[in-house]
Order: structure tokens, then C-alpha cells, then sequence
């Protein structure tokens, strides 16, 4: 293994080395950069800056500011131009003339001021705001931050509404554009969790502490090549302030069938070459879910009988988020940073079942009542140390290389606990035998260690080359402690008891290239990962060891097809590895009729995902992208007699094919929307239990998201999305949905701000469907505290202008598979 380890390492080595002589023959070209500020001297965030020529505004190139208004053009050629600076809601802006010549090819434009556009109508004022939804040519951007109806609620309420996303709350799965396999990560770093936990982790995670949500379908190879359907980014809030102290403080609170209430402080400080920053968000909220499952057991007249679960859930969460850390600037080239940031969060319910068994003619026959009153504590910490150092000045050719290293460790603590006591009755309510006390813990503890490093080469005007290095070393301990309560006190359940420990590394090491070659841009990359994985159930004596190496390349090319067109095809290869949780053999018990059992035997699903994209004004896009995904990863679902057992398992081939529309649109001066529509389908080649699962149906998802500015300081927004009914392998869903609506009035010289919202107030969101397979039939229906009416203030305090440096850490996978 060791000599087939380093001959594939030989080769990674000499193909990293091949591809960066290759970048190494590229022309120098030139660089424009510069600064934009509104009217009040701040800086322009997200605006665009088009690179024109001056003899005829021909349209040469393009880019985005970023939070401190700062922006940079690369691979300019000699000749004439000028910067015209764009935003919605401000005036179109010109620099003046300038010129690029081989022997001066880097040229500062003196500061742009853009003014504020404002119209009156009537006694309407018009200004702008950042949208709710941005579209970017690599991402999909949800800005929470200044959202209104995401105000008060959690991340998890927020992706519900954000585009091409499927939340299934039922299940604890997220889908990205109809695909499964999402990659959730939190300020450029994965969440290292399971998909259960990600969700308990989004549902602690209260909107006040997000200041925006990425939507990232086709990572490039820099990023890990996990997350088979793309990656969701969740980036919190951090102020952007030349030097002082800023902050902000929010205070909130709602109710649905139960309280909610939120608060959070933010503060920055910059003094000299030291920035300061940090944050911490309380919630709390109360809530309730239920269900209402029919399963029932064979096939029409040879039913057996059948059983219907009703279930109502209490529940009850409290979470505390942080993050700090500080950045110091070693002159202008080279910086070093330390940020922690971290969940504790303490969740508690109790599971209320009543299980009804009926005859094949409909007559009750038994009822078992299952109570489960269970606790779930996790600790979340994660430290990171940043460094960057740029080996140039800002004006050479192409823009300085730049080395960035980044340094993190993780440990993730779960605690959960049930105590269930099951009960028995006859038919006519009787109650039969004694009642059955069992109770369950299962505390996990993930360490996770990792290191990257990136380097990052322009060559001149037209190509870049990207290189990097990571490995991670991740370490899970799962005690399962199942017991029985008897006449002489609790003893163990040898069947449901299970320790288990897994170990994962993984080396990776990538080079990504970007050429412009006139209208076309052509950015390819190759990742290779090498993963050794050992999995020891220490209680079945059962150990199962995986080694391999694979090489994910990417392929991105974009056609510029005049000023406002841009044609855009994408491929590349991604991976999946089970999550931790799934991999651990042990047994959950769910109630009386169902069980959930772990699969160590699961293997990673790898998946070639091809798009082809067309950009108008680059903001209205439609794209139709093809996913081939094998070795799929996915629940399975069993009748074993009278109980259904659920686990995880790999099935053969699915094929995805999606179409996806996004576009703005101005209704009034005072009213502008944004829409998207995503149409996909899941096709299976594969056999489960013997039988095909070649059943397949479209599925759409509807977004729609209109903001209005009104009279006297007033704003509003009415978000609303909608998902038709599909069909994926064994499961049938039909169509849910909702739509939410919310008003803000500004106070104080835009100080203070005060919001009102209410969400899904016709409680139109209820998650519905069926299974169908083998001797699998069940129909069910899922309901949650959807309908919620909430009211937030928010004080901001200190400098505005202080800048802070945001930074991505090291970490890019593993979290987001721990359990």
C-alpha cells in the first residue's frame, strides 16, 4: 500500500510541477484598481465596476467591490479606458480617461464617488437597498443581514426561501437544485457534521448572527471536492469598519403556539495595524411539530394489518453562538490572524407516539403509546490561524502573487439522552402487561485537525495559476449505551449497545489555471485526494479499513457574446463520503414499529456534473445542468414483520437533469422582484429489495421576492416560494410551500431599526408524502410552528467605516459528516 501510496504521490508531484511550467510561459498584461465611496465617504459594497475603452465604451472587462468599496482589475492590455461604476439605486458614475502602456501597465483610479439616485413620486422616496437575493456569475447570494422577513428566525427558516434550495425536515435533508449531498459551510468552512446535525445546527443558529447565505453549485478545484450538489456557505455577521470601534445590538422577540426571543452584541475595533472583532447571539424558542404516519404491511387484498402513527412533538431549544478574533498587519504585504467561533446549544423535547394497529378491515385491533423525553446538548468549537503574505506591491503586472496558510482545530461534543417508557393497550383500552422503560445515551466526540496552504501566481494580463495543499486528520468516539429497566434496576441491552471509533485522513493537493484568450475565459483545474479510513465497532469486533485515491478535475469556460451576453459551460467530478453517524453499526430506537441501524460498509457516491449557462446583463440567468451520480447514497427503508427498519445504503446510478431560471424585475420605481425556477428530475438505474426503482416525475421549485420602498421611512418585503409535487426513487412528496411579509422603519439618522414580520401566516407549510416498495407502503404527514409573528430592534453605534479583513479558514469538508 505504502509503494502504491507514493507512486501516486510521485505523479500528483510531477503533474503540480508540469501544469505550473506550462502557466509559467504566459504574457504579462496590466492592472486597473482603485476605490469606491458613496456620497457619505463610505465604501460602495458589491458595486460594479465595468472597465471600458474611452474612444467608444466598448465593454472590456468586469468586477464586483468588496466590503471596503476596493476593487482590482488584472490582465489589462494596452490602450485607452476608463471605470464606469454601477449599483441599483445609484447613479452610473465615469473616471476619468487613462492610459496603459507596455513600459506603465498598473494604473490607480483616484476614488470614485457614486451618488445616490432618488425619484419622488408623490410623497414615495426611492432608495436602494442591498436585494434579498443577489445573482453573481459563480454563486447565488441571500442577504440576510438586511433582510426583513428573515428577521428573528433561524438559518434553516432562511434557506427555505433562498433559490434551487429544498428543505426536507422530515427526513433531515437538504437539497440543492433536486440533488442531495450538499456541502454546509460556515465563513468559508465546512460545519463538520452529519446531515441531522447540519440541520440541528442551522436550527440553533439564529438569522440575527448571518449577514448572508452562498449558493455555490460548481466549486471550482480549489474548493474540497465534497458536496456532490454544490456548496451552501454561511457567512456571519462582522462589521466592516479606517480606525475606531463599531458595533451593534439586537433585541427581539415572537410567538407562534409559543414564545421566541433573540438578542445579540457585534463589536469591531481597529486601532493601528490591529483589528479587533466579535459577536454573540442568544436564542431561544419554543416550538411544536407532529406527524400523522399510515403504514401498512403487504400488498392489497394480502394486507396484514395496519398501523397508524400519531405524534405530537414539544420542544424547546436554547443556543449560544460566538465568534472573535483579531487580525494584525505586519506592513502592507503580510498579515496574521486567530479567530474562534463556536455552538452551545442545549435542545429538549418530548416525543408523544400513538401507535393504532387495525385490521385488513379496518377494526382496531391494539394500541401502544411511546413517550420519549429526550435531551441533546452539543459544544461546538472551532480556533483557526490565518497567514497571508503578497510577494509584490499591488502595482505589479497581473497583480501580486500571494501565499495564504491556514491552520485549524476542531472538537465537536454531542450529549443526547431518551428515556422511553411504552405502554400497551387492547382494543377496548385496556392496558396489557407492564409498562417497558428503556432509556439511551450516546455521546460522540469528533476532533478534527487540518492544515491548507494556497498559492496564487498571476502571469501578466490573461492567466493565473492556483496551487495548494491540504490534509486532515479527523478522530470519532460513539459510546452507544442502551438499557433496560427491570426488577433489579437498569442493565444493558448487549444488542443496541455499541462502541464505535473512526479515523479519517486526508491528503489533497490541487492546481487551478485561468486563461483570457479575447472573448473567451478558459479556467481548468485538477484536485487529487488520497483518503485512508479505519472504522472499529469495538463492541461487534468489527473493523472495516479503506484506502483511496482519486482525481477530481474541473473545467469552466466562459463565451462573452457582446455587452450584456455571457455564455458559460462547466464540468467537474465530485465525491461524497458517508457521514459518521451513518457508518456507526448501531441501533436507534424510533418507537415501537421502527428502527434506525448504521451501515459500515458504506462507500463514497461520485458524481459528474455537467452545466451550460447563459447570462443576460448579468443578472438574468438560465442554465440546464446533467448530474450522473453512482454508487448513490441515499435512506433505505425495510419491513422486517411488524417493524420498519431504516438504515443507509448505496443503490446503482441516478441521473439528475435540472433547468434553472433567475430574473429581476423592476414592476415600479418603488417596487423591484426577483424570481427563479428550478425544474429537475432524479432517474434511478438501480435495484432495491429486488425491485427496480425506475419510477421518475418532474419537481419544480418557485421563488419569488419582492421588495417595496414606501412613504415616511418605510420598507417592505414579501418572500414567497413554492414546491410542486416530485417523485425520487421509493419516495413520492406533494407540493408545500409559503410566503411571509414584513415592514421596517428606520430611526435615527438610520441608527435604529425596527421590524415586524410574519411568516406562513395560512400555515401552508406541511411536508407530505409517500413510500412505495417491496413490502414498504406508507403515507405520511409532517406539520411544524411555521406561523410565527415577530418584532426586532436593532441599534448600530461607533464608526461605520472601520475595515476588517474577512478570511476563509483551512478547514473545507470534514464537519459537516460528523455526528
Amino acid at each position: 500500500m505504502n509503494k502504491l501510496y507514493a507512486s501516486r504521490r510521485a505523479g500528483m508531484t510531477a503533474l503540480f510541477f508540469g501544469l505550473l511550467s506550462a502557466a509559467l510561459a504566459q504574457t504579462p498584461g496590466g492592472t486597473v484598481s482603485g476605490e469606491v465611496k458613496d456620497a457619505a465617504g463610505g465604501p460602495l459594497e458589491f458595486a460594479t465596476l465595468l472597465l471600458v475603452r474611452a474612444t467608444d465604451s466598448t465593454l472590456v472587462k468586469g468586477e464586483v467591490s468588496d466590503a471596503a468599496g476596493v476593487y482590482r482589475i488584472d490582465g489589462v492590455g494596452a490602450g485607452q479606458y476608463r471605470i464606469a461604476a454601477t449599483l441599483v439605486g445609484y447613479r452610473k458614475t465615469f473616471s476619468e480617461p487613462f492610459t496603459l502602456t507596455a513600459e506603465k501597465p498598473g494604473y490607480t483610479v483616484p476614488v470614485l464617488t457614486v451618488a445616490q439616485e432618488s425619484r419622488t413620486l408623490g410623497e414615495v422616496k426611492v432608495t436602494a437597498k442591498k436585494p434579498f437575493i443577489e445573482q453573481h456569475p459563480d454563486k447565488t447570494v441571500v442577504n440576510v443581514e438586511n433582510s426583513i422577513v428573515a428577521t428573528g428566525g433561524t438559518a434553516l427558516e432562511v434557506l427555505e426561501k433562498a433559490p434551487g434550495v429544498v428543505v426536507d425536515q422530515q427526513n433531515d435533508v437538504l437539497k440543492l437544485k433536486g440533488q442531495q449531498g450538499v456541502l454546509v459551510m460556515i465563513d468559508g468552512k465546512p460545519s463538520y457534521l452529519s446531515a441531522a446535525e447540519v440541520m440541528n445546527l442551522l436550527r440553533n443558529t439564529p438569522s440575527s448572527s448571518v449577514q448572508s447565505i452562498e449558493l455555490i453549485t460548481k466549486p471550482s478545484s480549489r474548493y474540497d471536492a465534497a458536496g456532490n450538489s454544490g456548496i451552501i456557505n454561511i457567512r456571519l455577521k462582522r462589521n466592516n469598519t479606517p480606525g475606531g470601534t463599531n458595533g451593534s445590538f439586537t433585541l427581539g422577540g415572537g410567538y407562534g403556539r409559543y414564545p421566541k426571543a433573540t438578542t445579540g452584541l457585534t463589536l469591531n475595533h481597529r486601532s493601528g495595524n490591529l483589528s479587533l472583532f466579535g459577536s454573540y447571539n442568544y436564542d431561544f424558542r419554543k416550538g411544536w411539530g407532529s406527524i400523522d404516519v399510515l403504514r401498512w404491511l403487504g400488498k392489497g387484498t394480502d394486507t396484514t394489518f395496519t398501523v397508524r402513527n400519531l405524534g405530537y412533538r414539544p420542544n424547546e431549544a436554547r443556543s449560544h453562538v460566538f465568534k472573535a478574533g483579531a487580525d494584525y498587519a505586519f506592513g502592507s504585504r503580510t498579515s496574521l490572524g486567530l479567530m474562534v467561533n463556536g455552538t452551545l446549544a442545549d435542545n429538549r423535547a418530548q416525543i408523544n407516539n400513538s401507535n393504532l394497529v387495525y385490521s385488513p378491515q379496518g377494526t382496531l385491533q391494539s394500541s401502544t403509546t411511546f413517550i420519549n423525553t429526550s435531551s441533546r446538548n452539543t459544544e461546538r468549537f472551532v480556533a483557526n490561524v490565518n497567514f497571508r503574505h503578497q510577494f509584490d506591491s499591488t502595482g505589479r503586472v497581473g497583480g501580486p502573487r500571494e501565499l495564504t496558510l491556514d491552520a485549524d482545530y476542531s472538537r465537536v461534543n454531542i450529549d443526547p439522552y431518551d428515556l422511553m417508557t411504552t405502554r400497551q393497550y387492547s382494543a377496548g383500552g385496556e392496558p396489557v402487561g407492564q409498562p417497558l422503560l428503556q432509556r439511551n445515551t450516546s455521546p460522540s466526540e469528533v476532533t478534527v485537525r487540518a492544515a491548507k496552504l494556497d498559492y496564487v501566481h498571476p502571469f501578466g494580463k490573461d492567466a493565473k495559476l492556483e496551487a495548494g495543499w491540504k490534509s486532515s486528520y479527523v478522530t470519532t468516539d460513539n459510546n452507544v449505551l442502551f438499557e433496560n429497566q427491570n426488577a433489579g434496576g437498569w442493565t444493558g441491552d448487549p444488542r443496541r449497545s455499541n462502541h464505535f471509533i473512526y479515523d479519517e485522513t486526508i491528503h489533497a493537493a490541487y492546481v487551478n489555471g485561468n486563461r483570457t484568450l479575447g472573448p473567451w475565459t478558459v479556467q481548468a483545474g485538477l484536485r487529487l485526494e488520497a483518503t485512508d479510513s479505519r472504522g472499529n465497532s469495538i463492541t461487534m469486533n468489527r473493523i472495516v479499513d479503506r484506502q483511496y485515491v482519486n482525481l477530481f478535475p474541473s473545467l469552466f469556460v466562459t463565451r462573452n457574446l457582446g455587452k450584456d451576453h455571457q455564455l458559460r459551460y462547466s464540468y467537474s467530478r465530485r465525491i461524497d463520503r458517508p457521514s459518521y453517524f451513518d457508518l456507526n453499526p448501531f441501533i436507534y430506537v424510533m418507537d415501537v414499529y421502527t428502527y434506525r441501524e448504521g451501515n459500515p460498509f458504506l462507500k463514497p457516491q461520485y458524481t459528474n456534473a455537467f452545466e451550460l449557462a447563459y447570462t443576460y446583463k448579468g443578472e438574468s440567468t438560465v442554465s440546464l445542468s446533467y448530474n450522473r451520480t453512482t454508487d448513490v447514497i441515499t435512506q433505505g427503508l425495510e419491513q422486517l414483520g411488524e417493524q420498519m427498519r431504516q438504515t443507509t445504503v448505496n443503490l446503482g446510478l441516478v441521473h439528475n437533469y435540472n433547468l434553472s431560471l433567475q430574473f429581476p424585475l423592476t414592476i415600479t420605481s418603488w417596487w423591484n422582484a426577483r424570481q427563479s425556477v428550478d425544474v429537475s428530475t432524479n432517474i434511478y438505474n438501480a435495484t432495491y429489495l429486488g425491485e427496480r426503482l425506475d419510477r421518475w416525475g418532474l419537481g419544480a421549485n418557485f421563488t419569488t421576492n419582492h421588495s417595496f420602498v414606501l412613504p415616511h421611512g418605510l420598507t417592505a418585503e414579501l418572500s414567497a416560494f413554492y414546491n410542486t409535487p416530485f417523485t425520487d426513487g421509493m419516495f413520492r412528496g406533494r407540493g408545500f410551500g409559503q410566503f411571509d411579509f414584513g415592514a421596517q422603519k428606520s430611526l435615527w439618522n438610520k441608527r435604529g431599526t425596527l421590524r415586524l414580520n410574519v411568516t406562513d401566516p395560512l400555515l401552508l407549510n406541511k411536508f407530505r408524502g409517500e413510500v412505495e416498495n417491496a413490502l414498504t407502503h406508507m403515507r405520511f404527514t409532517n406539520r411544524r410552528e411555521s406561523r410565527t409573528l415577530r418584532l426586532t430592534f436593532t441599534w448600530n453605534f461607533g464608526n461605520s467605516k472601520i475595515k476588517v479583513r474577512q478570511r476563509k479558514s483551512g478547514s473545507e469538508e470534514e464537519q459537516r459528516r460528523i455526528q
